[in-house]
């Protein structure tokens, strides 16, 4: 079904938004600036998401749900190899480069520390979601170890692509990818296939 056109710019005003956040961060762009990237009027945003607070928690949730469709097509396309394709992707030189489009985990993770804790709850429940996505592809005897693997897997690709982002020289920034990407893999440990959900 076609989304209507009043729908379609709601969309394009959360993609502007997610867009401009993970740029510049919260208090980078402001409601103008939002509204030129979206070819809207302030007035348009301020009647699809009334504040500017309505509009990172829009982007953010768009953020962390293309995370959440990444992770089965990973599992899916990779089988048990698909941790080192989704780190060697993660801090790939494209997407820590993509700051615009790149992931809103390590984006947009320390904005939400300074949230109310209504978005911090949203931010947990997403997070929770990944975690437990990433752990059904992972090995282990329990579902419990599992989870843990994949808690330190996602801390170590977010910690990662931070630093990474942050050293001035591209040399450098390989070097601490690699070493992350390591690092990632041997947190998951040993892989099984996925199963593939319909």
């Amino acid at each position: 079904m076609k989304a209507s056109k009043k729908e379609e710019t709601r969309q394009r005003i959360i993609v502007a938004a997610s867009e401009g956040f993970r740029s510049n961060g919260f208090s980078g762009i402001g409601v103008d600036g939002i509204a030129k990237k979206a070819g809207v009027t302030s007035g348009a945003f301020y009647s699809h998401l009334r504040s500017k607070d309505g509009a990172f928690e829009a982007a953010l949730l768009l953020g962390l749900d293309e995370v959440i469709t990444a992770i089965p097509d990973f599992q899916a396309q990779h089988g048990t190899k698909w941790v080192a394709a989704f780190s060697g992707y993660y801090l790939g030189q494209t997407h820590r480069d993509n700051l615009s489009g790149g992931c809103a985990m390590t984006t947009l993770s320390p904005e939400v520390v300074r949230a109310k804790p209504e978005l911090k709850a949203l931010y947990e429940k997403k997070m929770i979601e990944i975690t437990t996505l990433i752990a059904q592809g992972l090995s282990g005897n329990s579902h419990e170890e599992r989870l843990s693997r994949a808690w330190s897997l996602l801390s170590v690709l977010i910690g990662g692509l931070t630093m990474v982002r942050a050293v001035a020289s591209n040399s450098t920034a390989q070097v601490i990818a690699d070493s992350i990407i390591r690092t990632a893999i041997n947190a998951a440990g040993e892989m099984e296939e996925p199963v593939v959900q319909n």
